[in-house]
C-alpha cells in the first residue's frame, strides 16, 4: 500500500491538511479540506495548474465532505518523473488510482477542471464503480481527436523530438524571477487569470529562492497536449455506456474549451454534450454559466450553488481514512 504522510495532525472542519503520497518515483502532493469522516471527493486540477485551484471554491460547497486535491506528476509539489520518462495523459489516470487506494476510497465523487475533468472522465469510464458523481467543470470529459490522421502522426513527433531536444541540451538550472515576473509572465501565459487567481495558483506552483522563486512544474509537461490519448465522437459514445455515475458538466461562456475544442475538431461542441445526453439520459446535467475558463477560482460563486444541489442529491457514499 502506498504511504501517506500528514503535514498536519489531521484534517478537521475548517482547517486544510497538506498530504503526501508515496509512488516510486517520489512522491504526490494533496491538499485536504473537511472531514475525513465527509463524503469522499477527489479534485482535479487542470493543465499546468495545482491543486490551488479549487481554493477559492471548496469552503463554498457542503461542509460535510471530504475534500482532497492532487497535484498531478511534474505540476505543484509533486516530484517530477524520473530523467528519461515522458509524461503520458494515461499517467495521471493512475495517479488518481494510487492517491484513492492509499486513502482506501473504495467510491467516490469525481471533480475535474480542463485537464483534470478529461482525467476524471477518462477514469470513470475504466472504473466506472468507483465514481459515484463527476462534476466537470470546463471539460468535455475526453480529449477529442483531430480528424486529420496527418494532424495525430505530426503532435506525436513533436512530443519524440520536444523530448530528445530537452535531454540533449545541459540541463539549466530553474530560472529565478522576481515575484512580480512570475506572476506576469503566469498571467501572460494565462489571459482568463484574475491578478488574484494568479498568486493563489503561484503559491502551490513556484518555490521562493534566493533572489527570487522559480516554477515547480517540470519542463517535460509542456509535450503533454502532443501525448494526449485523444477520442473520437464514436469512440467517446461508446466509452459514456461504462459510466454509472451521475455527470455534472459546467461551460462556461465565453469560455475556453467550447472555442478551442470545436475549432480542433472542426464540429461544433454541442456535439459532445449530445452524446452525454444520448448515452447517460437523466444521469446528466449541463448548466451554462457566464465567466471564463476559470471561472471556479475567479469567480467561484458562480458555480458553487450549482455544485452544492448536485453533490447534495444522494449523500449515501462515506470516506473510508
Amino acid at each position: 500500500m502506498l504511504g501517506v504522510w500528514l503535514a498536519d495532525v489531521c484534517c478537521i472542519s475548517g482547517m486544510v491538511s497538506e498530504l503526501k503520497f508515496s509512488v516510486p518515483w517520489g512522491h504526490i502532493a494533496a491538499k485536504a479540506w473537511g472531514s475525513p469522516q465527509g463524503r469522499p471527493v477527489l479534485c482535479l486540477h487542470g493543465w499546468l495548474d495545482n491543486a490551488n485551484t479549487f481554493n477559492r471554491l471548496i469552503p463554498l460547497l457542503p461542509k460535510d465532505y471530504c475534500y482532497m486535491a492532487m497535484d498531478f506528476g511534474g505540476h505543484g509539489l509533486s516530484s517530477h518523473r524520473p530523467a528519461g520518462f515522458p509524461y503520458h495523459f494515461l499517467d495521471y489516470v493512475s495517479e488518481v488510482c494510487r492517491v484513492t487506494a492509499a486513502l482506501k476510497w473504495s467510491r467516490f465523487t469525481l471533480m475535474g477542471h480542463s485537464l483534470g475533468g478529461s482525467v476524471a472522465g477518462m477514469f470513470s469510464c475504466i472504473f466506472p464503480e468507483m465514481v459515484d458523481k463527476l462534476i466537470l467543470v470546463e471539460s468535455c470529459g475526453f480529449f477529442p481527436a483531430p480528424q486529420e490522421s496527418d494532424m495525430w502522426l505530426d503532435s506525436k513527433r513533436k512530443v519524440i523530438e520536444s523530448l530528445l531536444s530537452l535531454e540533449e541540451n545541459k540541463p539549466q538550472p530553474p530560472k529565478v524571477r522576481s515575484p512580480q515576473e512570475a506572476l506576469q509572465r503566469l498571467l501572460q501565459a494565462n489571459s482568463h487569470l484574475t491578478e488574484e487567481s494568479g498568486r493563489i495558483l503561484l503559491q502551490r506552483g513556484a518555490t521562493e529562492v534566493m533572489g527570487g522563486m522559480v516554477y515547480n512544474r517540470d519542463l517535460r509537461v509542456l509535450t503533454l497536449q502532443h501525448n494526449q490519448d485523444a477520442l473520437t465522437l464514436e469512440q467517446c459514445s461508446r466509452f459514456l455506456r461504462e459510466i454509472q455515475a451521475s455527470v455534472l458538466m459546467i461551460m462556461p461562456y465565453p469560455g475556453w474549451v467550447v472555442h478551442w475544442r470545436a475549432d480542433l475538431n472542426k464540429k461544433p461542441v454541442h456535439v459532445w454534450k449530445e452524446a452525454f445526453q444520448s448515452n447517460l439520459k437523466h444521469r446528466f446535467q449541463l448548466a451554462e454559466v457566464t465567466g471564463n475558463h476559470f471561472v471556479h477560482l475567479n469567480e467561484p460563486e458562480v458555480v458553487a450553488g450549482i455544485i452544492n444541489a448536485f453533490l447534495k442529491r444522494d449523500q449515501s457514499s462515506k470516506a473510508r481514512l
